[in-house]
């Protein structure tokens, strides 16, 4: 192999070289902004994900609370006791008040 041989293969090579790398690097110039668009709407759709899940949990408990209002004497007897301070008939109450803090100026 000649001189010139080799030297237009080197040539050839780094040519192409150069061509693949102006290819790769215009399209990371016109896919970079899309790429990361992707990345951003993924976190979303994990963030809300998240969220529905947390707002099915709530919702099952919601519903096994009002199915324990509709069918359950005991729960409703209980709610009216704890919310309302209702007793029955006879019944003495007993309320408890939080502890009083320190008043201004106190140690």
């Amino acid at each position: 192999m000649g001189f010139w041989e080799r030297l237009i293969r080197w040539t050839t090579t780094l040519l192409v070289a150069a061509v693949i790398l102006g290819v790769l690097t215009l399209a990371a110039h016109w896919y970079g902004p899309v790429i990361r668009q992707n990345e951003r709407m993924r976190r979303e759709i994990l963030r809300l994900d998240r969220e529905i899940r947390q707002e099915e949990e709530t919702a099952r408990q919601m519903s096994a609370a009002i199915r324990a209002l509709q069918e359950d004497p005991k729960a409703v007897e209980r709610l009216a006791r704890e919310r309302l301070g209702l007793a029955r008939p006879g019944e003495t109450v007993i309320r408890f008040e939080p502890p009083a803090t320190n008043p201004p100026g106190f140690p």
